[in-house]
């Protein structure tokens, strides 16, 4: 990898999109690749001195602080702390295990957002069903008194593909579960590990709540069930979660801007959350994108000359929760005083799939074959990304509510071989990043934005009211 930033250094030789633009691009990889950026160490003090950051908790309100106080540090103008409220919820102390046909233990975590056990906890027959479409199918009350479990395996895929179509099971089976008459809710973990650790995540509300207490199984747990099933054992399981809510809890987005040259009233949006499960310290959900597009922006910022475009840090919090009457609170705290300013928002992107590194970059459709997307091959060729398959969608949780109201989305993929073992589990930690691929990251974000921000391309399709 580190020969590939000593490649980009020879990218100008080709036709220039804008050669000073070009070639100051392919400066900002070359020093992304000899280690001039701050990403490790932000990444590093973020998770070893605040560790987990669960939404609303004093460890998320003291990283925001502490993380204004990093980009008033490093140079970036308007920085400023935003809160406001949310539900909180924690945790508390959890259990599950099996009681016939033998007894034994069970390596699950409640469902973000999963109520407690009432009267301490539950017992009841395992139901399995094979897919959240084959649990629609069950008869209404046909799960009464019982626990309805969704053994649904993510696949393992170099982008991570499956994750959004097995992650269907989490936010919407207990609900599912709850309306055909179950007790509880167990689910096999979305993940591509065969650790024995389970992997947490937010669930949806029903009518203001998450109606029955949900759990996480392991994948080795999730698989001896699923033998015990084949030989003919009718499963039951206890269940004890002590988990709680915290109405008008408080979390934070930060904002912290690079001013613009010549159009400053344009904003290049990089976006990143703050907050982060409780299970692990948040390493590469999201640390590793906080730090990412730090990293990129400062590079960009410590320039003699600033690019003609604003380019905007923002750190969202309550990503990883869903709220009752919404499932955007992170983005839509950002976007709902804004919505006057859209029209001036050209761009945005959003870093939260862990510091692997990245392999293609997804564009607009329009934008295919453009001068913009010549360039940008020209500077993140030689860091091994290629053009990516599909259209960017909705850009990424945070962003979307932006991309919703007409901003346009640029994704920078990367590899998730290894993203989804960790992902939401306790081996969320530090010791998953590894820096070269940091740097590459690093590398390819500092290039792309500075010439999305220098340039004057617009970014929406053609005709597209503003």
């Amino acid at each position: 990898m580190r020969r590939v930033f000593a490649l980009a250094a020879l990218a100008v030789s080709t036709p220039a999109f804008a050669a000073d633009g070009e070639r100051t691009a392919v400066q900002l990889v070359s020093r992304a690749g000899t280690g001039a950026h701050i990403a490790w160490d932000m990444v590093s003090e973020l998770t070893t001195r605040f560790g987990p950051r669960p939404a609303g908790s004093p460890n998320e309100r003291a990283a925001a602080r502490w993380a204004a106080a990093k980009l008033k540090d490093y140079g970036f103008r308007n920085v400023a702390v935003h809160d406001f409220a949310i539900t909180g919820w924690t945790r508390g102390q959890e259990s599950a295990a099996i009681l016939l046909p033998h007894p034994q233990p069970l390596a699950a975590t409640a469902l973000g957002g999963s109520p407690a056990t009432p009267g301490g906890a539950i017992e009841g027959e395992i139901i399995s069903f094979a897919s959240l479409e084959a649990l629609k199918l069950a008869a209404p009350g046909s799960l009464a008194g019982k626990v309805a479990l969704v053994d649904l395996a993510m696949p393992k895929g170099g982008t991570g593909f499956g994750y959004g179509y097995v992650g269907r099971v989490r936010a919407f089976g207990p609900g599912e579960a709850a309306a055909r008459g179950a007790i509880g809710f167990l689910m096999r973990s979305v993940g591509t590990d065969s650790h024995r650790l389970p992997h947490t995540g937010s669930t949806r509300y029903v009518d203001g709540k998450v109606p029955i207490p949900s759990f996480a199984l392991s994948v080795p747990d999730a698989d001896q069930i699923a033998r015990l099933e084949a030989l003919g054992e009718r499963v039951r399981v206890r269940l004890s979660s002590t988990a709680s809510y915290q109405p008008g809890a408080i979390t934070s987005y930060v904002t912290g801007d690079i001013p613009g040259s010549g159009a400053a009233e344009e904003i290049v949006l990089l976006g990143a959350h703050l907050d982060s499960w409780d299970l692990g310290t948040g390493a590469i959900d999201d640390g590793a994108g906080i730090s990412i597009i730090t990293a990129a922006a400062k590079l960009i910022g410590d320039q003699q000359r600033r690019p003609r475009r604003t380019i905007r840090v923002v750190f969202y919090g309550a990503e990883e929760v869903t709220q009752p009457d919404s499932a955007d609170v992170s983005g839509r705290a950002y976007l709902d005083p804004r919505l006057a300013q859209m029209a001036k928002h050209v761009l945005a992107m959003e870093s939260d799939e862990g510091a692997d590194p990245i392999v293609a970059l997804a564009l607009p459709d329009h934008l295919k074959g453009s001068a913009f997307e010549a360039a940008a091959q020209r500077i993140l060729g030689p860091l091994a990304i290629v053009p990516a398959r599909e259209p960017p969608g909705r850009g990424g949780v945070d962003i979307a509510p932006l991309v919703d109201a007409g901003v346009p989305a640029f994704v920078l993929q990367q590899s998730a071989s290894r993203y989804f073992d960790y992902h939401h589990t306790a081996d969320d930690t530090l010791d998953k990043i590894d820096r070269v691929s940091l740097d590459q990251n690093v590398a390819a974000w500092a290039g792309l934005i500075w010439l999305a921000a220098d340039g004057d391309t617009d970014f929406r399709p053609r005709g597209t009211a503003k």
